[in-house]
């Protein structure tokens, strides 16, 4: 009898605990998928500018293996535990942002919003921190907000909570889309914690109007000459009147997905990465995608992204407490935005801004960050318990 408790007790315990092994594959395809196409995308360039074709996707490999032990560290930590540390991190992350403009700011590409770490080699972005620490201050937030989110002073808290990190971003950094995805994330993890969306129709239904109307003001009234912001606008809307200049990278992009065709031109075998396409293991690696897999290959990678989302989202609606789900919620936020401007850039949906693709993308610091975020949702993860079926 007390044999058989026993094991009853230790089947328990197995059926106790958790862990989203589907969540874990995407993750680790979308890594691995990201290393070779970054090593096809880069190859090219990197030999004529380093004299080494793996240069680009080695700094890759080893921002993703720091990555992957944070995560695992992460992980195996209470997501509670980092409650504590929510506001704290949220003041640092918004005082690392000027550290850019000192002397161990990094200037790349014409933009410094980078800081040197010496020794290994590695450039930490600290719009990518701000990401992290605004998902961990929103969801403590939520939690402590409780059901005062649907008020009108909770709702101006969460939607005031993150302007000065954005402000502070396009300020010191000029990385707009960064800006736009760390207030994404706060309206985001609003309209999931509210119980009323009314209010989110009438912003979103204002906020198109207004694009629409600036936009329009911009092609009939002031053209090129608004600025750098407005060139962006007339060349998304016409990027052949600038196809030499402004235009050049969005055409370049279009041209590589347009001839992958279908099935793509095989896996290495794109011509645009050879110097025609700017960028092209960065912003614009997608259209390498598809040039070289084709429409099979990006749906593909879409359709990873939507089960990656989707696993994310069992976590959520099971998660122990709204705490872990707003977490689980604020990464799911970060990860979708992302992925869905960046192919927005890439096929001229939207105007062209530097936003990288989550996981496949070269960018040390996004990678390394997106990880630690992923190792928070497994730590959610880890608290839902199943029910006992012994």
């Amino acid at each position: 009898m007390a044999e058989r408790e026993a094991v009853r007790k230790r089947n328990k315990r197995k059926s106790d605990s958790y862990f989203d092994y589907s969540l874990l594959f995407v993750v680790l395809f979308l890594l691995v998928f990201g290393f070779i196409m970054i090593y096809s995308a880069s190859s090219y360039n990197a030999f004529q500018d380093y004299g080494d074709p793996a240069y680009y996707m080695k700094k890759q490999l080893l921002a993703a293996l720091i990555g992957l032990v944070l995560m695992v560290v992460v992980s195996k930590i209470p997501y509670h535990f980092f409650e504590r540390f929510a506001l704290a991190g949220f003041i640092f992350s918004l005082l690392l942002i000027p550290v850019v403009k000192t002397p161990l700011g990094v200037n790349s590409h014409g933009a410094t919003r980078w800081i040197k770490i010496p020794g290994i080699g590695l450039n930490l972005q600290p719009a990518e921190i701000a990401k992290l620490c605004m998902i961990l201050f929103l969801a403590v937030l939520v939690s402590k907000l409780g059901r005062n989110v649907d008020t009108f002073k909770g709702f101006a808290i969460m939607v005031c909570a993150p302007l000065l990190h954005c402000a502070f971003i396009y300020l010191f950094t000029k990385n707009l889309s960064s800006a736009i995805i760390v207030f994404g994330i706060s309206f985001l993890m609003l309209f999931v914690a509210s119980s009323s969306y009314k209010v989110f129709f009438a912003l979103g239904g204002g906020g198109i109007a207004a694009v629409t109307a600036l936009v329009l003001y911009i092609v009939n009234k002031v053209g090129t000459d608004g600025g750098f912001r407005s060139e962006r606008i007339i060349v998304w809307l016409n990027p052949e009147s600038q196809a030499q200049d402004k235009g050049f990278q969005t055409l370049q992009a279009l041209y590589a997905i347009g001839s992958g065709g279908t099935w793509g031109k095989g896996l290495g075998q794109s011509m645009q990465k050879l110097s025609f396409l700017p960028e092209s293991q960065n912003d614009m690696i997608f259209s390498i995608i598809c040039e070289e897999l084709g429409l099979f290959g990006g749906i593909c990678v879409i359709s990873m992204f939507i089960m990656l989302l989707w696993r994310m989202l069992v976590i959520a609606n099971n998660a122990p407490d709204l705490y872990g789900a707003m977490l689980v919620v604020g990464v799911m936020g970060h990860i979708a935005i992302q992925a869905v401007l960046n192919i927005a850039v890439v096929t001229n949906t939207i105007p062209n801004t530097g936003i990288s693709l989550p996981f496949i993308s070269y960018g040390g610091s996004s990678v390394m960050f997106l990880l630690i975020e992923i190792g928070l949702v497994m730590s959610v993860s880890r608290g839902i318990r199943l029910a006992d079926t012994q």
